[in-house]
């Protein structure tokens, strides 16, 4: 059985995505499956291009030309980045191991 009202997420943790608008791409380390941010940032987003919460939202580890950055942006938002340029995002490497086939994978996490 299958619960219509929770999408299932389109990009998954170590995704190379880049905002259908705005110049910026990243990787993927979270997912919330709907929207999990304050009212008062959804509000700050300019009406004409506020974004459903009832869709998947990524935790990016984020970078444009100036500066590196985490971005918090709406399924709608985000495309596959498929350049094959590198990322240079100095978290990457905390987070995720690229593999020979240039996939990034999470990390193993061993508890403290």
């Amino acid at each position: 059985m299958t619960d219509q009202s929770m999408k299932t997420a389109k990009f998954g943790l170590g995704a190379v995505v880049r905002h259908r608008i705005y110049p910026f791409r990243g990787i993927v380390f979270d997912v919330d499956p709907v929207f999990d941010n304050t009212e008062e940032w959804w509000l700050a987003i300019p009406e004409e291009m506020r974004p459903r919460k009832d869709q998947p939202f990524y935790h990016l580890l984020a970078e444009n030309a100036e500066s590196e950055y985490v971005a918090y942006v709406s399924e709608q938002n985000l495309v596959p980045d498929t350049s094959g340029e590198a990322l240079r995002h100095a978290g990457i490497a905390e987070v995720f191991v690229q593999d020979a086939s240039g996939i990034y994978r999470v990390r193993d996490r061993h508890a403290n």
